[in-house]
């Protein structure tokens, strides 16, 4: 502890399986085989070794499993890793009452959604690790990509949606999970009439090595809680805008925090696999949706995260940290512009997507009645326009004149559940007509 000694081991080594009294005999420090292999020891080594400064090097590791530390220097210095990951949701989770904070919650689902899942295996629907549902209207015949599927429960609602002549696609990196979903296909096959599902095991970040996965393929992505989990979220949000086709969209809810996550969080294997470490500051986010292709996050709902748990509570409390469950609709439209720009122009809506038949809600403040005309700034044209949606409404005006930024347009803290902000100053409000905010 006091001189540790430099030791070079193979990328293979397996820290935990060096028994204590041989290293204690060795005195060989675990910081040195951090230092040499990128590797973490057990805990209990390090707290026998490290001075207490250097106690929070290795305090994460856990004796199940090894955690690698990254040295890209444009990527946050984590012991958390895909095996950690994994390794809670396989392992540490048996069910959804388990989780420590309602991170990975949404509303309930309506009724009709209600009704899809009972027509769901008992033991895909037992290992979902969430609430609700997230997916977005006007899915028949489509083809969609759920990442982060798990045992399959989305999928399988997903399925159903899309009918006999859709497609859904299911990707996650966790073998237990998958093996849960891909068991249940015969079941769902003989429930449903029809078979139109298809699991892949890969990371998220990594995309690009499933060959069933072309550009240009897929026409909605779904995820729910899953992307804040992924170690570098840019790869994954510029993997979902290459295999978007032209007018798809990722419509997905995750977890955001009102300022960036620091380190000591970030390094918490438990907060990561509640969702929490893992959140990107909502600023943060919206710039790096941007840089990714999609031009203009639309925010769809929102709210407050609640953590259950006492020591979880205290660490964020003592870093100022509010994290919000925030669902987001990233459109692929080339046109769309960097702000909210004023075309004059406006939409009618006709009311013929079902279910929404008095009105529909684009996002959480484009709340549109049917047959009322509904002013919008020309990316949402677009997003109306150049989609799926066109064929559920009327277009009024063209492009022909630009009368400068669209009214409202607000760069404030977006969550409606967050403290102390006042939405109507940022042109906030559902059913207003103004655009348009993260």
């Amino acid at each position: 502890p006091d001189m540790p000694c430099p030791i070079y081991l193979s990328p293979r080594f397996s820290a935990a399986s060096l028994h204590s009294h041989v290293l204690l005999k060795m005195k060989i420090s675990p910081l040195a085989i951090v230092m040499a292999t990128g590797y973490a020891v057990p805990t209990a080594l390090s707290a026998a070794f490290l001075h207490p400064m250097s106690r929070n090097v290795c305090r994460n590791a856990q004796s199940s499993r090894l955690s690698m530390v990254s040295t890209s220097p444009d990527k946050q210095s984590l012991f958390v890793d895909h095996s950690s990951v994994s390794s809670y949701y396989s392992e540490t989770l048996k069910s959804s009452s388990d989780l420590k904070t309602n991170a990975c919650c949404s509303a309930p689902p309506p009724s009709d959604i209600q009704s899809l899942i009972k027509n769901i295996s008992p033991e895909v629907v037992k290992k979902y690790y969430g609430c609700g549902l997230c997916i977005p209207d006007e899915l028949e015949g489509l083809t969609i990509l759920d990442l982060g599927c798990g045992a399959g429960r989305d999928v399988y609602i997903a399925s159903q949606l899309v009918g006999s002549n859709g497609r859904v696609i299911g990707v996650d990196m966790t073998k237990e999970q998958l093996d849960v979903a891909i068991g249940a296909k015969e079941y769902h096959a003989e429930k449903f009439g029809f078979e139109n599902v298809e699991f892949h095991r890969g990371f998220l970040e990594k995309l690009e090595d499933i060959d069933a996965l072309e550009d240009n393929s897929v026409d909605v992505i779904i995820s729910n809680c899953v992307i804040n989990l992924c170690m570098d979220k840019e790869a994954v949000l510029k993997n979902c805008y290459r295999l978007l086709k032209p007018g798809g969209e990722l419509y997905f809810s995750d977890v955001y925090s009102n300022r960036r996550v620091p380190e000591n969080l970030r390094n918490d294997e438990v907060l990561w696999g509640e969702c929490l470490s893992g959140a990107l500051y909502w600023n943060d986010f919206a710039n790096l949706a941007k840089d990714s292709g999609f031009k203009d996050p639309r925010l769809v709902e929102d709210s407050r995260i609640t953590i259950q748990n006492d020591e979880v509570l205290e660490k964020t409390n003592a870093e100022g940290c509010e994290f919000y469950s925030a669902t987001y609709r990233l459109f692929k439209i080339d046109e769309l512009e960097p702000a909210c720009e004023d075309y004059g122009q406006a939409v009618i809506y006709k009311g013929t997507i079902p279910k929404n038949e008095g009105g529909w809600a684009l996002d959480d403040h484009h709340y549109m009645e049917t047959g009322k005309i509904f002013p919008v700034c020309g990316n949402t044209w677009r997003m109306l326009k150049d989609t799926r949606f066109e064929r559920h409404f009327d277009f009024v005006g063209n492009w022909d004149k630009h009368y400068g930024i669209f009214e409202g347009c607000g760069m404030a803290l977006p969550y409606k559940s967050s403290t102390g902000v006042d939405l109507s100053a940022t042109g906030g409000g559902k059913g207003g007509g103004s655009c348009c905010r993260l």
